[in-house]
């Protein structure tokens, strides 16, 4: 598998918007964005996380390979696209985000019925990133078109997501993927905005349980922020790739996906240092 570098030739997107789902056609073309922001505060945010994100960019440039990531302040609506958000790299295990959404809202509508078995299976899933839980959960309800998980993909925001060519008998399978940070932003907006609450609030707390081996990304944010969110990693024939999303902050007031895709540049660690290096320089003691 080799990742997509489509790199958008602009600087940086700046988005201001309610908070509320956006279809990829609601994102405006990319812009130049001002050096070193002279001309103040971004719009939707204070000066304050203006200056975060400006520093953040800069500190980007000096890391190995590409990294996008997207900012969400559900407070005042600002959201903030930096250049890479609309490239397309390999999902890794956050897709298992997604899986966790769509499972509930079947179950929700008694589409399906969830038992003890397949919450321990979902439960594993999230905490730990377990690869076998998930190839369980998805065959036993991926449906007899196969594209069951994918249209609803889409349907909760990940309108960019691609199911990607496999050297197995399965398509689409949920590890082979593509979208963009973009579109975890959208998704995670969609669980913290249309989820039934119960459902909402069984996943923040799934995502703020996660087991050790997701210490970073969103962690980053720090303890007082209480993050919560959901990791991918994953040594693709293109180089590794790093992703987070997640949220931060009272009433998780934060959201961020940052997806970074390393190339020939670096590994697992250098992706994972770089994702939580973000996610403090943004929102650490907001």
């Amino acid at each position: 598998m080799v990742a997509s570098a489509c790199v958008l030739a602009s600087a940086a997107i700046l988005l201001s918007s309610a908070p509320a789902l956006l279809p990829a056609s609601a994102l405006p073309s990319a812009q130049a964005a001002p050096p070193a922001l002279t001309r103040g505060c971004l719009p939707g945010f204070d000066c304050d996380l203006s200056q975060r994100i400006n520093a953040v960019d800069n500190y980007l440039r000096s890391r190995p390979g590409l990294t996008g990531y997207v900012l969400r302040d559900r407070v005042t609506g600002g959201v903030y696209a930096n250049e890479n958000a609309e490239q397309a790299v390999w999902t890794a295990s956050t897709i298992k985000l997604a899986i966790a959404v769509d499972l509930l809202n079947r179950a929700r509508v008694g589409a399906i019925a969830l038992g003890p078995d397949d919450r321990g299976l979902m439960e594993s899933m999230l905490a730990t990133s377990n690869d076998q839980a998930t190839d369980l959960l998805w065959n036993k309800y991926s449906g007899l078109d196969r594209m069951a998980f994918n249209n609803a993909f889409r349907a909760n925001g990940m309108v960019s997501l691609v199911p990607q060519p496999t050297n197995t008998a399965l398509f689409p399978d949920w590890s082979f993927q593509k979208c963009t940070a973009a579109d975890l932003d959208r998704l995670m907006d969609y669980v913290l905005n249309r989820m039934h609450p119960d459902d909402k609030n069984y996943l923040l707390d799934r995502m703020r349980s996660v087991d050790f081996n997701q210490h970073w990304g969103v962690w980053g944010a720090g303890a007082r922020m209480r993050p919560g969110l959901k990791n991918g990693w994953s040594a693709e024939q293109g180089g590794w790739v790093v992703n987070s999303v997640g949220f931060a902050g009272p009433g998780e007031r934060y959201t961020l996906a940052i997806m970074s895709s390393l190339g020939t540049d670096g590994g697992y660690t250098e992706g994972a240092d770089t994702d939580t290096k973000v996610a403090e320089m943004l929102l650490a003691g907001r």
